[in-house]
């Protein structure tokens, strides 16, 4: 099980360096939905297969759709669509593919052969997530809430046409 976590944390902080080092948004965000792939299977390794879900559904869903919509509501242009067609080719999905690839045996052989650890493992249930998010901590949601909106209308009055 430690060697399940340790190669996730691994794959998580190699996909991380690639989302900032990309030059191509679409490109880190291939890289950054590894990533939120494999913290979601780090919190399933450590017994919360909730927040592992709502990491996947949450993030690796809703969020990168977001920033999708982001990308196009941008609009940078003709020559920018040219140029991303050029970049977009087979090869790029290597790197995201290999990483994925890793993260999917992982939970394949930790379904298959360590069925007892899962087994033994404190289990995180919604009800708990729920009292915490607004409990103690209702406060950094909150604020996290109003900085993806703050982002939104920031990103909105960056994509909107300009009038002369």
């Amino acid at each position: 099980m430690n060697l399940l976590f340790y190669l996730s944390a691994m794959i998580a902080v190699i996909s991380t360096f690639m989302v900032i080092t990309r030059k191509s948004a679409v490109h880190a965000l291939l890289y950054l939905i590894v990533s939120l792939l494999a913290v979601a299977f780090i919190f399933f390794t450590v017994g919360a297969p909730f927040v592992a879900a709502l990491e996947v559904i949450i993030y690796a869903g809703a969020i990168m759709v977001l920033f999708v919509f982001v990308i196009m509501m941008l609009n940078l242009g003709a020559q920018a669509a040219r140029q991303e067609s050029r970049w977009l080719t087979p090869g790029i999905w290597i790197g995201p593919s290999i990483l994925t690839t890793v993260l999917a045996v992982e939970l394949v052989y930790l379904f298959a052969a360590e069925p007892a650890a899962l087994s033994a493992a404190v289990l995180i249930g919604p009800k708990q997530v729920g009292i915490a998010l607004l409990g103690p901590y209702v406060l950094g949601v909150e604020l996290a809430s109003m900085l993806l909106l703050a982002g939104l209308i920031g990103a909105y009055h960056l994509g909107r046409p300009h009038k002369h």
